[in-house]
């Protein structure tokens, strides 16, 4: 992160409604969002994400706490007074205006003199590389070209922080992929600071800086990219970004930051042991699927179960699982030019953890 910070929420809360209605959309957050940082807010539909957004606009109100801007507080002032601007889900375009008068109209509401509105808007097309676009009219060009122009509108007055509320949701797959460099790029060109709102992990990984994941109207985890995918803080966190198995066991030996486990069928393996996490007796441990060798069934320290489905997708294959207990596992190996054995319905084989991949959960929802 950034040493200077660029939003800052002190305790912030947001209940909507009263009495036996009331909803707690956000719950006494504090956060420190950095200059020049990619930011992603990440989290379910009713998390709060998009609440926390609307904040920072000045859109809503906070019922309680404090909001910062490069250190001052402007919890009371109105939008236009913060040097914040959004992208929304809709781009939001004027329809009547062409590509460049859509980029203009934010600078010419500000009053800004014309020969600089003409020079902005010149570099604003050029950086979202929408020149021959320029005199078309925004029904005229693809979704992936308006989302371009409402970037650029919404970058044009060179504000302190850009506000992104889910913008790719409504592109296809290969362009919202295209979209993501895309959005990377201009933030890196600009130095602007994004705080970019999803629901989608692979965007949020794709992107950040750091992200936040969100749930019942708090921040779980904030942390790089590889910082929340590797070492989650709970169990929601785990199972949200990336895909992870879940499977009880039993610690036999906690020592510091290791701990011996007793897993399904008698066999022992190690596993990470936070510090935050259960010490004894009963635990959840979280392994990727990514960090389990499928191997023969009589293979020392295995782990045995059946297979109950094998899936391709291409670039890898997900073997599924059950185990003596009953409970599933997902395998996912990558595939090769050569290819590999496809692993029959009913077979039998075992599996073995990668050493340092299984974590013992913190079952905070």
């Amino acid at each position: 992160m950034a040493a200077n910070p660029a939003i800052e929420t002190q305790n912030l809360s947001k209940i909507f409604g009263s009495g036996d209605g009331e909803v707690r959309a956000l719950d006494d957050v504090s956060l420190v969002i950095g200059e020049n940082e990619f930011f992603t807010l990440l989290g379910p539909s009713g998390c709060g994400k998009t609440t926390l957004l609307r904040l920072i606009a000045g859109f809503e109100t906070a019922t309680s706490g404090r909001l910062m801007l490069y250190g001052k507080d402007i919890s009371d002032e109105p939008p236009y007074r913060r040097s914040i601007n959004t992208v929304f889900q809709s781009y939001a375009l004027f329809p009547h205006l062409t590509v460049a008068q859509n980029i203009a109209f934010g600078l010419e509401m500000l009053d800004r003199p014309k020969a600089e509105i003409s020079r902005t808007v010149e570099e604003m097309l050029a950086m979202v590389r929408m020149e021959p676009m320029a005199d078309r009219q925004t029904g005229e060009i693809s979704g992936g070209q308006q989302q371009r122009v409402a970037l650029a509108r919404a970058l044009a007055p060179h504000p302190k922080v850009l506000l992104l509320d889910e913008p790719l949701s409504a592109l296809d797959l290969k362009l919202r992929k295209e979209m993501q460099r895309e959005l990377k790029r201009l933030q890196v060109e600009t130095g602007i600071t994004f705080v970019f709102v999803t629901h989608d992990q692979e965007e949020a990984l794709t992107m950040s800086d750091r992200i936040a994941v969100m749930n019942a109207g708090k921040p779980l985890q904030v942390g790089s990219p590889r910082e929340i995918y590797d070492t989650p803080s709970n169990r929601f966190v785990a199972g949200f970004i990336g895909e992870s198995n879940f499977l009880d066991a039993i610690i036999s030996q906690a020592n510091g930051e290791r701990a011996r486990l007793v897993m399904p069928g008698g066999t022992e393996v190690e596993a990470i042991l936070p510090a935050h996490a259960p010490k004894s007796g009963a635990v959840t441990v979280a392994i990727r699927p990514e960090h389990i060798e499928l191997l023969p069934e009589s293979a020392p320290g295995t782990i045995s179960g059946t297979v109950t489905e094998t899936v391709y997708f291409g670039t890898d294959t997900h073997t599924h699982l059950q185990l003596e207990n009953g409970e599933t596992v997902v395998v996912r190996q990558p595939a090769t030019r050569e290819g590999q054995a496809t692993r029959e319905q009913g077979e039998r084989v075992g599996i073995r953890f990668a050493e340092g991949a299984a974590r013992v959960m913190d079952d905070t929802p």
